[in-house]
């Protein structure tokens, strides 16, 4: 998540009458309050048992997301978003987002320019070191697209004209042990270069940090899923155990090495990976196997971090995640990200299974937010009883697709905001909000 919008990035007025509306928490109707447009949204009630309790004192960006991610009362919600294709950007810039904003996250963003709140991460050194060094050769021009072969061996067909998906995979760049030893001779913890950090400086550094800190732990499987292949590495949990059991080891070797040099000198408040195992119809392979592979390794990491201090640790995995999420929770990975919905990683659902022993990003369908206001609304009325447990930060299941309109998405944003208990003039200080109906 990039740094805070500027002071004079603004947000619009909410207070709405809602003719009858239904708080979906206290079951009493919605007090008179409408927007400009007399659209229906949401209202300044504070629901029984939620946490934002608009009388507290205001909290600094970091005491608002331990707090709100220990279901304890925060004066209102953290803002954080999943990000955006850059065709939507693209077509953003058509319908009003200036045309200087040309990047979902960091400085002078999508992110900064709707006031997504910041947090800083630890520069930990977790993935292959040192990189591949070449340059990327075509070897055949197609009318749109281009096969193309990378540094590190890898052949894939990319397109160049039209949306940009997910390319295709020809060939991969780790089929046997021999280019297996490759890949590790990168992952070597002993590097000098992955010791260069001063941590005891930094620490103290980030000791009076007022946003959130996170560390970096990368991917136990998504990786050699990215290095194998999909169908491949499908095919070698059993023609070649030995050997994905090495690769995953030798990478969670490698993250707690980084991890105790960092942790031991400052202190975090989140843990984010990636894996991207799951598919629409569940994880790439069984959660059995999972469970005896990978699992172990998880917890070696989980529990290293929770020995520092850290107990808020989430992976970012598409798909259907429900077979893995008992697994990932008895090894200490406590947060799941980003919950897409239509595969059926719906926070309201895993909640109610899992309670508060779940932690909880995303989960917002992100193609609802092309339809009408009153279905963008319906969404976020869907996870607001969620959302006033606690434990749970909202916004879109992936990155916002490019069906998705610019004002659409502005009101969504304002209709969140206020749902997460933001006071108007801190939505008048989103600059897209500030005069927006």
């Amino acid at each position: 998540m990039p740094g805070r919008a500027d002071p004079q990035f603004c947000a619009a007025d909410f207070d709405r009458p809602l003719h009858g509306v239904i708080s979906n928490l206290t079951g009493q109707p919605a007090q008179a309050n409408r927007n400009l447009t007399g659209t229906p949204g949401f209202v300044r009630v504070r629901p029984t048992m939620s946490i934002v309790d608009p009388q507290r004192t205001p909290l600094t960006h970091r005491e608002r997301f331990r707090r709100q991610m220990h279901y304890q009362s925060i004066d209102r919600g953290v803002h954080w978003e999943f990000g955006y294709l850059q065709e939507t950007i693209a077509r953003w810039h058509q319908e009003g987002l200036p045309s200087e904003i040309t990047a979902g996250e960091g400085p002078g963003s999508v992110e900064a320019y709707f006031g997504v709140d910041p947090s800083r991460r630890l520069p930990v050194m977790m993935g292959i070191h040192p990189n591949w060094e070449g340059e990327t050769k075509i070897l055949e021009r197609k009318k749109d697209s281009a096969i193309v072969q990378r540094p590190d061996g890898t052949i894939l067909e990319e397109k160049t004209a039209g949306i940009k998906t997910i390319p295709h995979y020809i060939k991969f760049p780790i089929a046997n042990r021999n280019d297996w030893q490759r890949y590790k001779e990168r992952l070597d913890p002993n590097h000098p270069d992955r010791k260069k950090v001063n941590w005891k400086a930094l620490g103290e550094e980030l000791r009076h940090c007022d946003v959130p800190v996170g560390v970096w732990i990368g991917s136990f499987f998504g990786w050699p899923r990215d290095w194998i292949g999909f169908e491949n590495i499908g095919l070698m949990v059993y023609d070649d155990r030995p050997l994905i059991e090495e690769i995953v080891g030798t990478l969670a070797d490698l993250f707690c090495s980084q991890l105790e040099m960092a942790l031991s000198e400052v202190a975090v408040d989140f843990a984010a990976g990636w894996e991207d195992i799951c598919f629409r119809n569940g994880p790439l392979i069984s959660p059995a196997m999972f469970k005896e592979i990978v699992i172990p390794h998880v917890k070696r990491v989980c529990d290293l971090l929770r020995q520092h201090g850290c107990d808020v640790i989430w992976t970012d995995c598409d798909g259907d995640i429900r077979p893995l999420v008992p697994l990932w929770l008895d090894a200490g990975l406590n947060c799941m990200f980003p919950l897409e919905v239509h595969p059926g990683s719906d926070p309201v659902w895993l909640r109610k299974e899992y309670g508060k022993r779940i932690l909880l990003r995303g989960g917002l369908e992100k193609y609802k937010l092309s339809k009408s206001r009153p279905e963008i609304l319906a969404e976020l009325k869907r996870v607001e009883k969620v959302f006033a447990e606690g434990g749970y930060i909202p916004h879109g299941d992936h990155r916002i697709p490019e069906d998705v309109p610019y004002d659409n998405y502005k009101y969504y944003v304002r209709e969140k905001l206020t749902m997460m208990g933001w006071k108007p003039q801190e939505i008048r200080a989103i600059w897209p909000l500030r005069n927006f109906k």
